[in-house]
């Protein structure tokens, strides 16, 4: 009888999937560099991946997130670390540590998501340009129910980015800067009397980066069209998702 019951019990396990075990990121590398994706977690829940580590291209690591994990994944590019692990990146910079402890530097585009609390509640995840772009990123969901919408962007912002926005190393385009860090004027960032979304509308450098990637926040305001939900699913990060 302890057995079936043991049995049962496993089974459930398996059957549940990430409700038992929490939810399961899986980075892929579809670079043709070597990337260093960093993570943050925004409300005191568990480091995943212990906050940065090499990605070789063609190369993919699964990180698991317990219920009701919030944060946030990106690149970073053109790294340098020594053997203690300090060192410096030439985008996504998070204070020149190979484990990240706080966020990338701008610009940088970002990956992020709540995951729900309780078994069942809606995960809401986005790809946010609000702090520029580096590196092209898709987000897919894996068997989860509900909207479960394709999340990315997918196209090369930094060979299309306004000379204004460019960040330029070695001469090449490396990064494309949001309008409010180029700028740092109210109506870019929505502060001061462009605080709210009846006085803080798109822009030309908004629009911009809409059009090249609809599936991806904008500027501040542009949570309407860019907020995805799934319940109970996996996801898979691709870097350089068009290959």
């Amino acid at each position: 009888m302890a057995s079936l019951s043991a049995l049962f019990l496993l089974l459930l396990v398996f059957s549940f999937g990430n409700v038992a075990f929490g939810t399961v990121f899986t980075l892929q590398n579809h670079c043709s560099y070597t990337l260093w994706p960093g993570t943050l977690s925004g409300n005191g829940a568990a480091v995943l991946g212990d906050g940065g580590f090499p990605l070789v291209p063609g190369a993919s690591v699964q990180l698991t997130a317990p219920h009701g994990w919030s944060g946030r994944f990106w690149a970073r590019t053109g790294c340098v670390f020594d053997g203690s692990g300090n060192g410096k990146c030439q985008t996504g910079d998070c204070g020149g540590a190979l484990k990240c402890t706080g966020g990338g530097a701008p610009p940088v585009t970002l990956a992020e998501f709540t995951v729900g609390l309780n078994s069942g509640d809606k995960d809401f995840y986005d790809i946010s340009l609000v702090d520029g772009y580096n590196v092209g990123i898709g987000v897919r969901a894996s068997g989860g129910t509900g909207d479960c919408q394709y999340a990315g962007c997918v196209a090369d912002l930094n060979g299309i980015c306004p000379a204004e926005l460019q960040v330029i190393d070695s001469g090449s385009v490396v990064a494309c800067k949001s309008a409010c860090a180029a700028f740092n004027l109210p109506e870019f960032c929505c502060t001061e009397d462009h605080s709210t979304p009846q006085t803080c509308p798109p822009t030309q450098y908004s629009e911009m980066f809409k059009n090249a990637c609809p599936a991806a926040y904008s500027y501040a305001y542009d949570d309407a069209s860019s907020t995805c939900t799934c319940s109970g699913s996996d996801y898979l990060i691709s870097f350089c998702p068009s290959g």
